[in-house]
């Protein structure tokens, strides 16, 4: 099979706010590719990544789907990731993975709230971006505000590449300023052929400011280019490119063209920007990582003949197989090789490999690195792992996702199926690491946790479509949180008698609360002769262990500092369980005393709407225990920022539709914890 070269590959996703065009771009992309022959549309169920059968029936993505297809010589591996907050471990781990994005935006919303979450995700991971400003067609399209916007919301500089020919009806086709051509789509062909005008009289002085701040954008950026501004020599298109393909690597300027996806128009020159400006897995720094065995730190570099490092970045379940799908940093990887799980310390036995089109699977005898690859065989390899050969293993930084803010009960409808409902679990929870499943003995249900409504209702619905389990569904549930109010200091003595030996210990401890959001810090300054330094391990794991079950309602316990401050020791009675027990009793006792609360999650809102019924949102929010942060003026609609506790927010997607006619939207995110206004339920 043909191998690729490095320098020619690029490992891309696309990001934005829900409904911003991604899985319509993404479509057209493989159209004009020739990877598929047809086009579906997400409205009509059709879509080619969104294969999922309940993606086709919201018409939203759930699960980053990948696919492969070739532009211009390059090799181009995409992830289309969903745009839904619920969703966002999708987003992370496709981020960590890849070595550039396609930010999509609406011309008409602008840069909305996911927008925001995600630019700032790929800003941690320093992910080089290109932009695309999409639904240049729709009424109230404005890509004069993108730039402004993308500065002030999101730190970024777009270097517009194109400016439009006609905004919302009008919009007929771009000004491409590298080139200072006009590119307009033949409608015949699906704009398959892309015609190469003058530019429009009317468009000439515009087009030639637009191109002259395009340059002194770059030369700003990249000496190079400075270099060549100020000699007075002409600044070309291949200079152009070049300068501005380093400060786009460098992740100072994001190219910016613009289209209407659903019209067929803008989509080519947005794969050539993939091409021409975005890394390629040579361009971007080798990958770091701890040797387990010296402990030192090692780089990877994106080389076939460097040994194997790879990231396990998701698992999923198809057609009843586990699916581990890899970014291959260094070396090679093959059907029937053995690799080395660093995290588990054991072997793994790759027993296909693939390279996959969304939900189907194109068989590899091998992958080189740089690629994004999916194995079938790996029984234990979880999200994180990092894959190896045993004689160089190498571990690469973990991947973090945020916690669950809302949580459910479920039980089967017969007794019959609970096997079956665990197993399931047992499936979706390796798959996604932001949902947790609990059985609780009690009542014979099982806690699910999550991300949020929709999350928890995909999940509900998977069990039953995917996995043949109906499950009868409870009310959404608060994930709360406890913490306390004030200093104490406190001593616990546990002296008892247990299988005929004498168990003793003392344990002193003082609490402080933490600020908000930062975690609890625990440690011990106790005196050796007070708590012996082989003991005090014990005494850290009581607290350890005691602090995920609160003292209110049983809610873990955050943002505390304990500090073991002291104890007695025995000789001869003094044991490591009783320590263990003593500090657990002592963190139990001094919470009690240190004024305990319950902390809430506050989400952060944007609603979007007709300035008709700003009033009337605002009210809701407010009587909701809102606080209104700030209302944003716009040609068509403004939007409300809002903190609302997420306890208040049960249902309001349907008392928005009722309060605007159907005319409002809205978007909502974890913020923080803070105090509950309410009293959680027993």
């Amino acid at each position: 099979m043909r191998q690729t070269p490095v320098s020619k590959i690029r490992n891309v996703g696309t990001i934005s706010h829900i409904d911003a065009g991604k899985t319509t771009v993404t479509e057209r992309m493989l159209f004009y590719t020739g990877e598929i022959h047809k086009l579906g549309e997400v409205h009509d169920g059709e879509a080619t990544m969104d294969w999922m059968p309940l993606e086709r029936e919201r018409g939203i993505t759930i699960t980053s789907a990948a696919t492969t297809f070739r532009w211009k010589g390059a090799q181009i591996n995409l992830i289309d990731t969903p745009g839904h907050v619920d969703f966002t471990a999708e987003v992370e781990r496709s981020l960590r993975v890849l070595d550039g994005a396609i930010a999509i935006f609406c011309a008409v919303g602008g840069v909305q709230p996911q927008s925001e979450a995600v630019w700032h995700r790929a800003d941690r991971y320093h992910v080089p971006r290109v932009a695309f400003v999409n639904k240049m067609d729709r009424a109230g399209a404005n890509f004069e505000a993108l730039p402004a916007a993308m500065k002030t919301k999101l730190g970024a500089r777009a270097a517009l590449l194109q400016i439009p020919v006609g905004q919302e009806e009008t919009f007929r086709g771009v000004i491409d300023l590298v080139h200072m051509r006009m590119l307009a789509w033949e409608d015949a062909d699906l704009g398959m052929t892309v015609h190469e005008l003058a530019v429009p009289l009317e468009l000439e002085e515009a087009s030639r400011r637009a191109r002259e701040a395009l340059v002194e954008m770059v030369a700003e950026e990249d000496e190079q280019t400075m270099e060549c501004y100020l000699s007075g020599g002409t600044v070309d298109a291949q200079v152009l490119m070049a300068g501005l393909r380093r400060a786009t690597h460098a992740c100072k300027l994001v190219p910016t063209t613009c289209g209407a996806a659903l019209r067929n128009k803008g989509i080519q020159p947005l794969l050539d920007a993939v091409v021409d400006f975005l890394p390629s897995p040579e361009d971007v720094p080798p990958m770091e990582g701890q040797n387990p065995d010296t402990g030192k730190l090692e780089v990877r570099h994106s080389r076939s003949q460097d040994p194997l490092a790879a990231l396990a970045f998701k698992v999923a379940t198809d057609a009843g197989r586990r699916l581990v799908y890899l970014r291959i940093y260094s070396g090679s990887l093959g059907a029937d090789d053995n690799v080395y799980n660093v995290n588990l310390g054991k072997m793994e036995r790759v027993a296909r490999l693939f390279r996959m089109h969304a939900n189907k699977r194109e068989r590899l005898s091998s992958a080189g690195a740089g690629e994004i690859v999916a194995v079938t065989g790996f029984k234990e390899t979880s999200t994180g792992h990092t894959l190896t050969t045993q004689e160089h293993p190498i571990l690469l930084e973990a991947m973090a996702f945020p916690q669950a803010v809302m949580s459910l009960a479920i039980e089967t409808r017969t007794t019959g199926d609970q096997d079956k409902l665990l197993a399931a679990l047992d499936k979706l929870t390796s798959e996604d690491p932001t949902f947790k499943a609990v059985p609780d003995e009690e009542s014979g249900q099982v806690i699910l946790s999550g991300m949020g409504e929709l999350h928890l209702d995909v999940v509900a619905r998977r069990l039953s479509q995917e996995f043949n389990v109906p499950v009868r569904v409870g009310r959404p549930q608060v994930v709360y949180r406890e913490t306390i109010t004030t200093a104490t200091d406190v001593e616990e003595v546990f002296d008892r008698e247990l299988a005929g030996k004498r168990h003793f210990a003392a344990v002193r401890l003082r609490l402080a609360p933490r600020p908000r959001g930062s975690g609890n810090h625990v440690r011990c300054v106790a005196r050796p002769d007070e708590i012996p330094e082989v003991l005090v391990p014990s005494v850290l794991e009581g607290i350890e262990q005691t602090l995920p079950n609160g003292v209110i309602r049983g809610f873990p316990i955050v943002d505390v500092e304990v500090v073991v401050t002291g104890g007695t020791y025995r000789e001869g009675e003094s044991t490591a369980q009783a320590f263990q027990i003593a500090a657990a009793r002592a963190l139990q006792e001094g919470c009690q005393q240190a004024h305990p609360i319950l902390l809430e999650p506050i989400m952060a809102v944007e609603v979007v709407v007709p300035e008709a019924f700003v009033g009337a949102v605002i009210g809701d929010l407010v009587a909701r225990s809102g606080r209104i942060e700030d209302v944003e003026p716009g040609q068509v609609a403004h939007m409300i920022r809002a903190r609302v506790p997420l306890s208040q927010m049960f249902g309001y997607p349907t008392d928005l539709r009722s309060a605007t006619q159907g005319r409002g939207t809205h978007s909502m995110h974890f913020s923080h914890y803070d105090r509950a206004l309410v009293t959680a339920p027993a």
